[in-house]
């Protein structure tokens, strides 16, 4: 990935709702969502939706199919995969080992004790 592309991913997502609707379409991925169900999912104005989507595509980080009367939104995950190896790939090369990336950390719901 060439660094500009970087850059404008990274600015893309740097932005509150920005990053919501990105975690909600990587969420639905890959069957994506409209901006009727979006704009619900996050309660936020279409307007202030759509210009938060236009961002995103333009940074590459989703796109837009027409299917039927619908628009549909999908994250592009290649494009995430591929930023997510730009900012890990000289990942622990001074130390000379093998680098261990922390792995995504879930919230784990807490088990019911019987009673």
């Amino acid at each position: 990935m060439d660094e500009s592309i970087a850059v404008e991913s990274l600015a893309a997502l740097a932005q509150v709702m920005r990053l919501r609707v990105f975690r909600a379409l990587i969420g639905a991925a890959p069957e994506g969502m409209t901006p009727g169900a979006l704009a619900a999912a996050l309660d936020v104005p279409a307007s202030t939706l759509s210009f938060h989507l236009r961002e995103l595509l333009h940074a590459g980080l989703v796109s837009q199919e027409r299917e039927g009367r619908n628009l549909i939104y999908r994250p592009s995950l290649a494009q995430m995969n591929e930023l997510l190896g730009y900012l890990t790939a000289h990942c622990c090369e001074a130390g000379g080992g093998t680098c261990e990336l922390p792995a995504a950390k879930r919230t784990a719901r807490p088990k019911k004790v019987a009673a």
